[in-house]
């Protein structure tokens, strides 16, 4: 199981980071998660440098790809080279998208008839390329996901973890990253974030 975060120059370190996280909370064998970049480093939109952990052409292999957001996910969205690369496709995968990271999908069309989560700055962006932007952390329709605001990539992280491993999973990952004194209430919040999308056997 390969699961991609896909990470650009100027990412947002939440984004990217939580998700990797708490996706890496899952401890089996064939569990692999990865930073995605179109090149061997990205550097931050605070200035810090990842290696890429893998390829775009692996992303579009892999079993669930997440797309972060940052400062020239615009640029990126508008990238024919870098767009045209990503060969997705949702009856296969999971695909999820956060803030900015919305626009892509929605550039490469795989938000059509679907509403979306962004955060408040991309949203017209968004809205401009002709989706329903809703007002709330979390949605999925099928194998599509997206969310808005940085501290919701750990509503994408569980979504991603109930739908391959099981809700308990989920559960079991968000409460090991949850605050001291407040497991339980945390948890609580992102089941009910997530649950309403998620396929009755999970």
């Amino acid at each position: 199981m390969h699961i991609t975060i896909l990470t650009f120059d100027g990412f947002n370190e939440l984004d990217s980071l939580v998700a990797f996280g708490i996706l890496n909370r899952i401890k089996k064998p064939d569990w692999r998660v990865s930073v995605c970049s179109p090149s061997p480093t990205v550097t931050s939109m605070n200035g810090l440098t990842l290696h890429a952990q893998s390829t775009l052409a692996e992303a579009c292999a892999a079993d669930a790809v997440l797309f972060g957001s940052g400062m020239k996910t615009r640029d990126i969205a508008n990238d024919p080279h870098v767009m045209g690369q990503l060969r997705l496709d949702p009856a296969r995968q999971l695909i999820g998208a956060q803030c900015s990271g919305t626009l892509m999908l929605a550039k490469l069309g795989l938000l059509e008839k679907i509403p979306a989560c962004t955060d408040l700055l991309t949203k017209p962006w968004v809205v401009e390329a002709g989706v329903e932007v809703l007002n709330q952390p979390f949605y999925a329709a099928g194998n599509v996901a997206t969310a808005g605001g940085c501290l919701a990539s750990q509503y994408l992280a569980a979504w991603v973890i109930a739908r391959l491993e099981g809700l308990e999973a989920a559960q079991s990952a968000l409460h090991y990253m949850a605050p001291v004194g407040e497991k339980e209430l945390y948890v609580a919040r992102a089941v009910a974030n997530i649950s309403p999308y998620l396929p009755v056997q999970s």
